[in-house]
Order: C-alpha cells, then sequence, then structure tokens
C-alpha cells in the first residue's frame, strides 16, 4: 500500500498509522453493488477528482474543483450521463452537489462504476462529510471533515481506497 492509499478497516479508514472515523451506507458492504440499495461497494476505489463548495471552504488542494448550485451528479439509469458531473437544468435524475448541509462542502469523487458507467450498477460513490457518529450514508463513505480535509491533501487523482 502506498502512503498515499487509504483502507476500510473494522477500526476506521486508515491512511497510514493515522485511523479515522467513517460512515458506510446503511445497507452495510456489497460486492454487488446496485443503484438505490444504500450499500457501499467493496473493492479497490480510485479518486477522479476532488470537489468543494468555494462558497463555504477554502480549496482543499490546488486541484480541487469548485462546485456551485448548477451543478449535479446524475443517478438515474435511464440517462445517457448516468453516474457523472452534469449541469442544471438536467431533465434526468440527479442529485445536487450544491448542497444546503455541507455533506457535500467537500467531496473525493471516484472511479466506482465510471467512465464507463453500467446503468443501475451505483452511482455517486463519494468520500464526503459525515452528518455525524453512527449515522451511515447512501454508499459513500463519510468522514469527519477535519479529516477529511486532511485526507483531500493526500489523496491525489489516482491514489486508492480498499472496500475489502
Amino acid at each position: 500500500m502506498r502512503s498515499a492509499d487509504a483502507v476500510l478497516t473494522p477500526m476506521g479508514l486508515r491512511v497510514g498509522r493515522r485511523r479515522m472515523p467513517v460512515e458506510v451506507g446503511r445497507g452495510g458492504l456489497t460486492a454487488n453493488k446496485r443503484e438505490g440499495d444504500g450499500a457501499t461497494p467493496r473493492g479497490r476505489w480510485r479518486i477522479t477528482a476532488l470537489l468543494y463548495r468555494a462558497d463555504r471552504v477554502r480549496p482543499p488542494a490546488p486541484w480541487a474543483l469548485p462546485i456551485g448550485p448548477g451543478d449535479l451528479w446524475s443517478d438515474d439509469p435511464a440517462d445517457p450521463a448516468y453516474n457523472t458531473w452534469v449541469r442544471a437544468p438536467h431533465p434526468f435524475g440527479h442529485e445536487r452537489l450544491h448542497r444546503p448541509d455541507g455533506l457535500y462542502d467537500i467531496v473525493l469523487t471516484t472511479d466506482w462504476n465510471w467512465p464507463d458507467a453500467v446503468p443501475g450498477r451505483g452511482s455517486a460513490i463519494f468520500v464526503h462529510c459525515r452528518r455525524g457518529p453512527g449515522r451511515p450514508t447512501a454508499g459513500c463513505l463519510a468522514l469527519r471533515r477535519a479529516d477529511l480535509a486532511w485526507l483531500a491533501t493526500r489523496m491525489p487523482p489516482g491514489a486508492s481506497i480498499w472496500v475489502p
């Protein structure tokens, strides 16, 4: 494992010697991810981008991309742009990246079911801010904001997260 790589363990997300509390999907871990199942997919994810809310936080790393009110992520298996970053207006199902609750103030996007997405295999598998201890995600990994900001400086594009 490279020093920039991370692994999910029963004790949290481990990067080198550092362990951080992490939340997973409400459906637990799965080897058979499906859209809407609430499960976190097992496997090796590669980091593809770092997004942030420029109106709330400073760029966590020089390569970070700002998100604004028109930024969305397609989660509709019928959408030709399924599991990609899209802009409003968007006629297919999607989720807003510019959220009022702060969960996506810092987001590491992953290559789960990307770039050649299989419809229904799962979308928007990110590493983002958590709601709080014991509050699961819809399939992502979620960290405390301070831990996520720390991780964002150490996980460049191509770095991996292993979810066994």
